[in-house]
């Protein structure tokens, strides 16, 4: 063992006159270890968060959409094959977009309406998964209404509240663009009837769209036989930005290719600037404890002053005697900073249960399901952060250690001698 990690080990142990130095080491410990922690279960949480909206983007709509400038898409069925036919591209279906309003009684709203292909749109989004009564199969005219069948129409859960809607419910499509006549415009109108209610888990997406199928919004909007776009599924959900350019330079100006990314950009953008934020302001706990490293080896310095004049005496260098406080305070640094980690991924891996427990002993509902439209509590550990978390918490106390530690290495054994 080197002679000064055997030093340094000597100077962490607690003496009676040294009692308040050792204190101090223990609560600089205590703050690495706390800020380790907070910092691993807060980028956690905050990665849970951000990986299930992900999700439930994805889940709702697909990885690129593919429209045509200004224009219906007549010869979609060419485009498709093209399309499937690039790499990287697993599945392609087509749909309609727009806007019109669902009366029922009373209550009328406005939704947004997509026509769906239903045996290819399985394989592009998960729109089947989210249906919580009915299904996609029922959006062609198949249930009855005495000698007349209607159409199928899929809503959201928080839609079906507001217009107070159940399954087999009749409702009307109204699109306020109809027919021009004498009387001037008259807005198109079609009974549907309510075959299935979905629930994604975001509001937005819950209480404003509705589905039916291909075929019908054609004849409803008479588009013939033109669709708004298609939807695209890709093998690697993470590089969408190359492919929709990709597609944009194979297929020409008169097509534009926008992947989820670029049409989310602004809540996933906020939700990265929180997350380095966040990492930003919860190191400042790291830091503050490195402050008391600093001050720790100061004290020790300042007591050991007799013993470092002596090293130097018989023969220790200048950076053995740097050596020496660099190690105690980075043995510091290690040790809170593997407490930290433990403690904060016993935490983040066991989080729900724990809030679950929480809540239970002081009866106070921290997080409302209703509210958040989670049925858990999202926490995800991801090895990079954990990694950048104690990398950064053992520089930090590193950094912290220089300064003192050089001090030592400059002192004189005659000047360090001369009142002793």
């Amino acid at each position: 063992m080197p002679f000064e990690l055997l030093i340094c080990l000597r100077y962490l142990k607690a003496k009676r006159k040294s009692t308040f130095i050792s204190i101090i080491s223990l609560i600089s410990t205590a703050g690495v270890s706390l800020g380790v922690m907070a910092l691993i279960v807060v980028l956690a949480v905050m990665t849970g968060f951000e990986e299930d909206l992900k999700e439930k983007i994805l889940g709702t709509n697909a990885h690129v959409v593919v429209i045509r400038n200004g224009l219906p898409m007549d010869e979609y069925r060419q485009v498709m094959e093209k399309l499937t036919a690039m790499p990287g591209i697993t599945a392609a279906t087509p749909f309609i977009y727009n806007q019109v309003m669902l009366s029922s009684g009373r209550n009328v709203s406005g939704v947004v309406l997509r026509g769906i292909d239903v045996p290819s749109d399985r394989l592009v989004t998960r729109l089947n998964a989210s249906l919580v009564e009915g299904n996609t199969d029922n959006l062609d005219p198949k249930m009855g209404d005495g000698a007349v069948a209607l159409p199928g129409l899929l809503i959201g859960k928080e839609l079906a509240r507001n217009l107070n809607l159940r399954l087999g419910d009749r409702i009307n499509v109204v699109s306020p663009m109809g027919n021009i006549t004498p009387l001037g415009m008259i807005p198109r109108m079609k009974p549907f009837r309510v075959v299935g209610i979905f629930n994604t888990g975001m509001f937005e997406y819950d209480s404003t769209l509705a589905y039916v199928s291909l075929t019908q919004a054609q004849t409803f909007f008479d588009l013939g036989d033109t669709v708004t776009g298609i939807q695209l599924k890709v093998k690697d959900v993470y590089h969408t930005g190359e492919l929709a350019r990709e597609i944009n330079r194979v297929l020409g100006s008169d097509y534009f290719a926008r992947d989820w990314m670029q049409m989310n950009r602004n809540i996933l953008f906020a939700l990265k600037t929180e997350k380095v934020v966040m990492f930003v302001i919860l190191t400042l706990i790291v830091l503050v404890a490195a402050f008391g490293i600093a001050s720790t080896l100061f004290m020790v310095v300042m007591e050991k002053t007799r013993d470092i004049a002596i090293l130097k005496s018989m023969g220790a260098t200048g950076s053995s005697i740097m050596k020496i406080f660099v190690m105690e305070g980075l043995i510091i640094g290690v040790i809170g900073t593997l407490l930290g980690v433990a403690s904060g991924l016993l935490i983040a891996l066991n989080l729900e249960p724990i809030i679950d427990t929480i809540q239970k002993v002081t009866g106070q509902n921290f997080f409302s399901k209703d509210i958040y439209y989670l049925d858990h509590f999202p926490s995800q550990v991801v090895p990079a952060d954990v990694a950048l978390i104690s990398v950064t918490a053992v520089l930090i106390s590193f950094i912290a250690t220089l300064y003192p530690a050089w001090q030592a290495s400059r002192m004189l054994p005659a000047e360090a001698l001369r009142y002793e």
